[in-house]
């Protein structure tokens, strides 16, 4: 017979916020991947350029995409590294200084958020005895693991996931002759760009609908406007 102990299950829970980071960087990655490059070939295409000047700005436009969205990542989540470390020293200096008051800090800060006072204060030093500046990161300065910046992680995500999106509209454009290069690269864009959003919306449990027109619509935008412009210099030129 169990008892209850051996009956007793563990209760979990998967949430998302652990995924906010690579995803972010991930889907921006994509999405620009897809909207930059089908954007300057259709922009190229519209100028009355041949195939070979398409396909030859498109991988440009991977590999440039691609070093400029891992280096401008990078220097991005880096700085917020930094300045996440530096609050982390002030707040271990203070904690040094004036435990006590450090202590009455986070009590407080427990008070707020709806604990009576000597529970909030039991609360206080048993976290700070444990792991005073853990306690203090978390519930001061809202610091987290799953939320914590990742620099180069995030860089090679926005590197890999930038070149695989741009590589989707380069592919469609190698396939197809250059007189259905526009209405192909466009379309299959579109479809690449609603599908990401949809897997996106999925992923971090946002509304299906809502996360693919909003990524579709401007990624339409974008590429007309560069079609547009492409078309008026190729006019004039």
């Amino acid at each position: 017979m169990q008892g209850p102990l051996t009956r007793a299950r563990r209760h979990t829970e998967s949430h998302r916020t652990s995924r906010i980071g690579w995803l972010r960087a991930a889907v921006l990655g994509a999405n620009d991947g897809i909207v930059s490059t089908g954007s300057l070939m259709l922009g190229v295409a519209a100028a009355s350029a041949s195939h070979t000047s398409i396909l030859v700005t498109g991988v440009a436009g991977l590999v440039a995409g691609a070093m400029s969205m891992a280096a401008g990542e990078y220097v991005s989540v880096h700085s917020q590294a930094d300045t996440e470390k530096a609050d982390l020293a002030r707040e271990s200096a203070e904690l040094r200084k004036d435990p006590s008051g450090e202590k009455r800090e986070l009590a407080a800060i427990y008070v707020a958020r709806g604990l009576e006072p000597p529970l909030a204060q039991q609360v206080a030093e048993q976290l700070m005895a444990r792991d005073a500046l853990g306690a203090h990161a978390r519930d001061e300065l809202g610091f987290s693991e799953d939320l914590s910046a990742r620099p180069i992680q995030a860089a090679l995500a926005s590197a890999a996931s930038f070149a695989v999106g741009a590589a989707l509209p380069l592919v469609v454009a190698a396939l197809v002759p250059v007189n259905g290069l526009m209405p192909w690269v466009a379309l299959t864009s579109l479809i690449f760009l609603a599908l990401l959003g949809a897997v996106a919306a999925r992923v971090g449990g946002a509304g299906l609908l809502a996360g693919t027109w909003r990524v579709t619509f401007w990624g339409a935008l974008a590429m007309a406007i560069t079609a547009g412009v492409g078309a008026m210099f190729g006019a004039t030129g």
